[in-house]
């Protein structure tokens, strides 16, 4: 369901609601020209705020004394409408500092606190000043909460940010996470988690030692409609999986990109595109894979291709008996999508991955005749989505749904799809038992 609006509510309004004052914008218009209730409002409203906004710095909950409830506009045969959208008052919202300001900063997560509920951003760390300066501007970021990467230990100082959100290459996960948990700061990182398994251990181990919470950005996780595949994977809508294919492809732009060297990037379409396919079919299916396979290859001449590989295809064998064909690459036409077979029925989504748009069908023949279905996208922001997750853990001292144990899993797994590459043959990973084994508390429903 689409949200339609992202604003925060008018403190005085949102009081009167939560007091109990059931003086209505129905019943103003509904008395309107009588001059019953124009001095009775106002005076009201203010007396109404003192009594019911809590103290500076308490925690609300979803669905608190904030919430604003309208009577519906529509039938009960029509489609419902949006709720109100219910934001938390902005200083009770969890603050965020934003490290590193490229494109997914720019064009996606930045925008997307506009749909949050209970993240706002406070701060920005950036090498390019300029830039800095404007995206503070454009976002009513303060000068004295800007900083360089080398004042980034600064930020222990800054009572706003509560989260640093690191948004930079690969190779700087591992340090920028372990720097903002000395500095007291919980953590958001981006996928991949870091370069090695040993990298993924040393940031959950810092974060532990601070007290603070570490969650990778697995944004898939927290959309609505790849949370709808999980459920019917989970429930055997369909009777068991069989199999599933995988495929996350693009051809990247023949420049000099970080992307294209090893050292920041730890590899190539594996670690960036690829991994949304280890990823998903890890999260659809709740178990752990016991063997990879795999193959690699990269156009000879192609200068992208100089230190890190184009092709990736891989097999991953689970417990119960289900393989998925993974495919990933970064020279050929977009192409960002899954299938799952199940016994009577495949479920698909097409496209997956991308940010918006994303579209899934499913096929299964009940009484024998084909049919179709296609469940309506809530149109729901992701970015927004695993930001509020974030938050409501800290919020609520909870461990978030992709902690950096889920992290650290898919670099293990993703080191051993490397070695069969090199070996040609198939490498063997230790055996768990325990569904979701990685994971911690799942969204709440509204999250979703």
């Amino acid at each position: 369901m689409f949200q339609e609006n992202t604003a925060a509510p008018d403190v005085h309004e949102t009081s009167a609601a939560a007091s109990g004052c059931d003086t209505s914008r129905r019943q103003f218009i509904n008395h309107a020209g009588r001059g019953l209730l124009a001095v009775g409002v106002a005076s009201a409203l203010p007396v109404a705020a003192a009594k019911a906004h809590p103290a500076a710095g308490a925690v609300l909950p979803v669905g608190g004394p904030l919430d604003i409830k309208l009577p519906p506009l529509e039938a009960p045969t029509d489609p419902k409408g949006a709720d109100p959208f219910n934001p938390d008052a902005p200083d009770r919202r969890v603050g965020y500092a934003l490290v590193g300001l490229g494109h997914l900063t720019l064009n996606e997560i930045l925008p997307a606190f506009g749909k949050c509920r209970h993240a706002r951003p406070v701060a920005l760390v950036s090498g390019d000043a300029d830039k800095m300066a404007k995206v503070a501007q454009q976002y009513g970021i303060k000068a004295s909460s800007c900083y360089s990467y080398q004042t980034y230990d600064k930020l222990k100082d800054n009572p706003e940010v509560e989260v640093i959100y690191i948004v930079l290459p690969n190779s700087m996960h591992h340090e920028f996470t372990i720097r903002g948990a000395k500095a007291g700061k919980h953590i958001l990182c981006e996928k991949p988690m870091a370069n090695s398994a040993k990298e993924c251990e040393e940031m959950i181990e810092a974060c532990k030692k601070a007290g603070k919470k570490l969650m990778i950005a697995y944004r898939i996780q927290y959309e609505p409609l790849n949370r709808m595949a999980q459920k019917a994977v989970r429930d055997k809508t369909y009777g068991a999986t069989k199999m599933i294919q995988m495929m996350n492809c693009q051809n990247q732009a023949h420049d000099q990109q970080w992307r294209h060297k090893k050292a920041l990037a730890g590899g190539g379409s594996l670690p960036d595109v690829g991994l949304y396919c280890l990823n998903t079919t890890r999260f659809l299916l709740g178990e752990e894979p016991t063997e990879v396979s795999a193959q690699i290859y990269s156009t000879p001449g192609d200068d992208r291709f100089k230190e890190i590989e184009e092709n990736v295809s891989f097999t991953l064998r689970f417990p119960s008996g289900v393989i998925s064909q993974c495919m990933t690459g970064y020279g050929s036409f977009n192409n960002k999508s899954y299938t799952v077979y199940a016994e009577t029925g495949s479920l698909r989504m097409d496209p997956a991955f991308p940010y918006h748009g994303l579209h899934q069908e499913r096929i299964h023949a009940p009484g024998g005749k084909q049919l179709k279905e296609t469940p309506n996208d809530p149109g729901k922001d992701q970015f927004a989505l695993e930001m509020d997750h974030m938050a409501e853990c800290v919020r609520q001292n909870k461990t978030p749904y992709t902690p950096g144990e889920e992290g650290l899993q898919d670099q293990r797994i993703m080191e051993a799809i490397y070695q069969s590459a090199r070996e040609n043959k198939p490498v063997k990973l230790p055996a768990v038992a325990k569904m979701d084994a990685f994971r911690g508390e799942a969204p709440k429903e509204e999250e979703a």
